[in-house]
């Protein structure tokens, strides 16, 4: 019998963990740390759809809504790695809060495996049509003649809105008085009625208003035109030379999954942005697919926690 016992013992330890050979042998979650509707989530879904056809298993978004999105995210860090507990992480969750709330418990460097990036969405300059700058350095302009007499609208402080102005500020030396709102939509129509004369925003929103002649986008910050309003320049060509602050889409594991599985995740996550179907969906919510190995997306995200991160800190920015 204790042979037997030796032998399978053996076995078991050649073999090692299960791995991506079968992955997945059964439903997989993707963790959305935001409640259903919004950027996040549609990118799950695209993500979600694509990835059940092509492994022939269902991948499941799972909406745990809280804390400005740290609830989700640490259900994911806690979960057992094994590939079936995924996350949809972006900027927020992953450069912004770590800092911006001391109580997050998340290290985005050392809590989670990179799989691969999937889109980048922008964010915009939106101008009222009354307002009289046209491009961003006649905005610029603008701002440094009148110091601090500007309001500028941006969703709640943290947000990339909000985040991209005070980019903006640091990086420009100007002056001008951010003023955060609650969500994107009051942001909006305090836009339209002129009660503030810009705002940075997210561009989904605003839309509709921009071709109708209500909102005029001056300048997006990706570093490359947004496919969905190709006349409107970026702030890089716009005389802000590398100036980009954009909202990125990933998606992770927690640390400590099997790298042969990340790599299976991965590769099939990089045909997603071949796929003209998801470059429509994307795009209809405001952004533009984009990819990535797991080993880039990992580099990516040391990158833009120090960005982020480090202008939280420097504005002593604190969410309890």
């Amino acid at each position: 019998m204790r042979r037997w016992w030796w032998l399978v013992l053996a076995l078991a330890m050649l073999a090692g963990p299960a791995g991506a050979a079968d992955y997945p042998t059964r439903p997989v979650t993707i963790i959305v740390p935001f409640p259903p509707g919004g950027g996040v989530d549609a990118m799950a879904r695209v993500v979600a759809d694509k990835l059940s056809a092509a492994f022939k298993q269902q991948f499941v978004v799972d909406n745990r809504g809280g804390a400005g999105g740290t609830l989700g995210t640490r259900a994911v860090k806690t979960a057992a790695p094994d590939g079936y507990t995924l996350l949809l992480g972006h900027t927020g969750t992953i450069s912004i809060n770590p800092t911006l709330y001391p109580q997050a418990g998340i290290d985005p460097k050392k809590d989670f495996e990179a799989i691969g990036l999937v889109a980048n969405f922008p964010v915009a300059l939106l101008a009222h049509p009354s307002f009289p700058s046209k491009t961003i350095g006649e905005f610029i302009d603008h701002a440094r003649k009148n110091p601090g007499k500007l309001n500028v609208g941006t969703s709640a402080v943290g947000t990339g809105g909000y985040m991209t102005a005070e980019l903006f500020k640091s990086l420009t030396g100007t002056e001008f008085q951010i003023i955060p709102y609650k969500g994107t939509a009051p942001v909006m129509n305090d836009l339209l009625g002129g009660h503030v004369p810009v705002a940075f925003g997210v561009l989904p929103p605003a839309l509709g208003n921009i071709k109708g002649g209500n909102l005029r986008a001056i300048g997006v910050t990706s570093l490359k035109r947004w496919s969905g309003l190709p006349d409107v320049p970026t702030f890089d060509e716009s005389g802000l030379p590398k100036f980009e602050s954009v909202l990125r889409y990933g998606l992770l594991a927690p640390a400590g999954t099997p790298k042969d599985i990340v790599d299976k995740l991965s590769a099939e996550l990089r045909k997603l942005a071949d796929s003209p179907e998801v470059q429509e969906r994307v795009r209809n919510e405001g952004g533009d697919v984009i990819s990535s190995t797991a080993e880039e997306y990992k580099q990516d995200i040391i990158a833009e926690d120090a960005k982020w991160g480090g202008l939280v800190k420097k504005l002593n920015l604190k969410v309890e």
